[in-house]
């Protein structure tokens, strides 16, 4: 049977190479003690050298295989290591891999000392690399290093399951089937006593099995017919089943695996996308896995959290893991959630040499054989994004997407017109939408060009091409959009008003023309949340300020445009984008005050006075859903008296939600608010915390910008400073466990403005 025993704990780190060290034991003297998922070197929320860490580093840690895996086969198992990892065994090298986003084994059988202690050294050039994609040029994200993800040893028979791909045959008719195809590992022509059988389970029901099957060769297909009532996977009731695979020799069992999927028909046309036969209209956001300080190393808590929040909090059906294959926790949590998914290769424009193209293709391969079991995914990303046309490459990688997954779309995401399609959607970065930007720029400097050939299409008018525009085809073709806006608006959560509104106006237009177009199967923006860029990039502190939430996934006013296409029954949602005082517009005022909401309509009152009731503006935005409230009349002018304000939300005639705003917003609460009051122990977790400073009416303050202090006691610490200035009146930070159980208790002081304020969480 299997063992499988996590390595993410006793780890020791060292940010330098010295190749003595290969061979050596474990001065602790010389390093530092650390939990996986590991960051190579923590660095500040902005304004760092970004080469910080671009250096070779080591990780050590004993490791104890016990005396009965003698005569079995012994791996380490990696998730994900940043970017080019040599693995060594007691001084000697067992392999290495290439690539920090797909996983890799390392066998470590014929090195190992049973029964007594090893040690284990891995060696991480996190250097920019011009062999391993996404290097070779500039890119705009950072990538960090080290061992970012989690480690296992498995130990397994000499022959083994390997490889599993469950495929659901006519998932739509009312008795369904399953083929599963597993390849073993360590057979031989000489096997004559193996067998493999199969049971798929819900939870703990078994619906179905197989007889156990003759092992013949390297590769098993085993298949259950006639499935009656069984439910679909779907985004709003995302139904999981199990196919548990037994490896048996002479009818004992020597090997387990369960894989889990969903049955459920995911197709790209010419007139949309169909999930199960129902048109959807993808409405989607890019996510980077980045975060403040530590990178891309956070934890299966924090994974999974960013797929909540993607799907729960702000109303998407779909998200692109711009630009490379994300951790299995967040692909597992849009499993259980049913959020659909664009998974793509690592890449940003640059195409390399021909060790660089292989590697690319190894990534397309080591993608989809881990992922393709996931019904969350509905497309293959099989192109470096916003590459240029390279028939030679791409017709290869293609090619092998389709021979190892016949049943779902490939995609390649470019930003060029008439690119050649050799994918089955053509997926488009459209950034012509500039809200007039370039109009103005055109008559106010010489020689004005940008990399997006919009080919005289008006951009303050126009939310999207047209396909056929784009494509240069003679007929239509599946068309989904995978980036808008983004660079053309950057915008931070605390920008001035007028900003942050034509922010937010600029993702509904283009949300508007995607509905209005069936040829369009939807519309990815860019991006959810802020992210850590290169110098070349962002705002000169090493930020992309491009998402519609900041780095510690709060809010910003654009979050709302998708939230407000939530039905009602999900959430009743009214925000209007104000910060509602009289002078922070140029020239002063507050019109046009536009109100993201999915209510039936909006009653504003200002001071004592009943405005009126206004309604969706579905004049000017036909195609959405819910489109926002515009209250495009308030007299008075500067020198006047500045008013209250109530807006109320109606449905069917009955007030669901009201929001009220000072005239003389004072500070009032600190609130503090974990995501999680219990952790678990073990692994270390970690659960973000936030921090707002409210007004009377528990607005946030959105200017304020003092200081708190962060103390932590007990079985947690602070990742990042304990000094932190509140930004736009909001501030968050995480709290990691350090693996043992206890409490932690959180402390956060505002001594010039409010009292101390604590949160406990429990760690069990």
């Amino acid at each position: 049977m299997r063992t499988i025993l996590p390595l993410n704990d006793q780890w020791f780190y060292r940010p330098e190479y010295v190749e003595s060290e290969i061979s050596a034991g474990i001065d602790v003297s010389r390093y530092e003690s650390i939990l996986l998922p590991h960051t190579n070197v923590e660095l500040p929320y902005n304004y760092f050298d970004d080469k910080a860490f671009q250096f070779v580093s080591t990780y050590k840690r004993e490791l104890d295989i016990p005396a009965n895996a003698k005569g079995k086969r012994v791996y380490v198992d990696f998730e994900g290591v940043m970017t080019y990892a040599q693995v060594y065994l007691n001084g000697v090298k067992a392999g290495e891999h290439k690539g920090g986003y797909t996983p890799f084994s390392i066998e470590l059988t014929g090195l190992a000392e049973y029964g007594g202690s090893n040690v284990l050294t891995v060696i991480v050039d996190s250097t920019e690399r011009d062999d391993i994609p996404p290097f070779g040029a500039v890119i705009d994200y950072l990538t960090y290093g080290g061992i970012y993800r989690e480690v296992q040893l498995r130990i397994v028979e000499p022959v083994h399951l390997g490889t599993v791909f469950v495929q659901t045959l006519e998932p739509l008719a009312a008795s369904k089937a399953v083929r599963v195809v597993v390849e073993l590992e360590g057979t031989s022509d000489q096997e004559n006593d193996l067998t493999v059988a199969l049971r798929l389970l819900d939870r703990a029901s078994v619906k179905a099995e197989t007889e156990p099957t003759a092992v013949t060769g390297a590769e098993v297909t085993l298949e259950l017919k006639e499935l009656n009532g069984l439910q679909l996977w779907d985004i709003d009731d995302p139904k999981l089943y199990e196919a548990e695979l037994t490896l048996l020799r002479n009818g004992a069992e020597i090997d387990r695996l369960t894989v889990r999927f969903g049955f459920r028909e995911a197709e790209f046309q010419p007139d949309g996308f169909y999930l199960n036969g129902r048109k959807i209209k993808l409405l989607g956001l890019n996510r980077h896995q980045s975060y403040p300080y530590v990178g891309y190393a956070m934890p299966k808590r924090a994974q999974r959290r960013d797929a909540d929040v993607l799907k729960e909090e702000l109303g998407l059906n779909m998200v692109r893991t711009s630009h490379y294959p994300q951790s299995r926790h967040f692909l597992d949590r849009c499993d259980e959630i049913g959020l659909l998914v664009f998974e793509e290769i690592p890449g940003w424009q640059h195409i390399g040499g021909e060790a660089w193209k292989e590697q690319a293709v190894r990534d397309v391969e080591d993608m989809i054989i881990r992922d393709r079991n996931h019904p969350s995914i509905v497309i293959w990303g099989v192109r470096i994004n916003e590459s240029q046309d390279d028939h030679e490459l791409y017709a290869r990688t293609n090619e092998l997407a389709r021979k190892l997954d016949p049943i779902r779309a490939t995609g390649g995401v470019r930003y060029i017109v008439g690119s050649e399609l050799l994918e089955d959607v053509y997926t488009m970065n459209d950034f012509v939408h500039d809200g007039g930007h370039k109009k103005y720029l055109a008559k106010e400097i010489r020689n004005f060009d940008t990399y997006d050939d919009t080919e005289g299409v008006d951009g303050e008018t126009t939310g999207l091409r047209q396909p056929s525009l784009v494509t240069k085809l003679d007929h239509p073709v599946p068309y989904l959009v995978t980036e808008y806006n983004g660079h053309m608006y950057p915008t931070k959560r605390f920008d001035q008003e007028e900003r942050v509104m034509e922010h937010a106006l600029r993702h509904t237009r283009v949300q508007n023309a995607s509905y209005a177009d069936e040829g369009i199967a939807g519309a990815i923006g860019w991006c959810a949340f802020d992210y850590n860029t290169h110098a070349d990039f962002g705002s000169g502190d090493k930020i992309c300020y491009h998402g519609v939430m900041d780095m510690f996934r709060l809010p910003k006013f654009a979050a709302n445009v998708y939230r407000s296409q939530k039905r009602v029954e999900q959430e009743i949602i009214l925000e209007p984008v104000t910060y509602w005082s009289r002078g922070e517009r140029n020239i002063g005022g507050i019109v046009p005050l536009v109100v993201f909401t999915n209510c039936d309509e909006v009653e504003f009152i200002y001071g004592d006075e009943r405005k009126g009731v206004y309604r969706p503006n579905q004049e000017k935005y036909p195609a959405l859903p819910h489109p926002p409230v515009v209250i495009d009349e308030l007299t008075g002018h500067w020198g006047m008296k500045w008013e209250d304000a109530v807006f109320i939300g109606y449905m069917d005639g009955q007030e669901v939600i009201r929001r009220r705003y000072s005239r003389n917003p004072v500070p009032t609460e600190l609130r503090v608010a974990a995501d999680d009051t219990a952790l678990e122990a073990g692994d270390w977790d970690v659960t973000r915390v936030v921090v707002d400073a409210l007004d009377e009416y528990g607005n946030v303050l959105p200017f304020y910008a003092d200081p708190v202090s962060v103390e932590v006691e007990g079985a947690g610490e602070l990742i990042g400073p304990s000094s932190l200035s509140l930004i736009g009146g909001r501030i968050a930070f995480w709290i990691r466990t350090k693996g043992e159980a206890g409490n932690i208790r959180v402390k956060v002081s505002a001594p010039s403005r409010f009292d101390p304020q604590e949160v406990s969480i429990l760690v069990q």
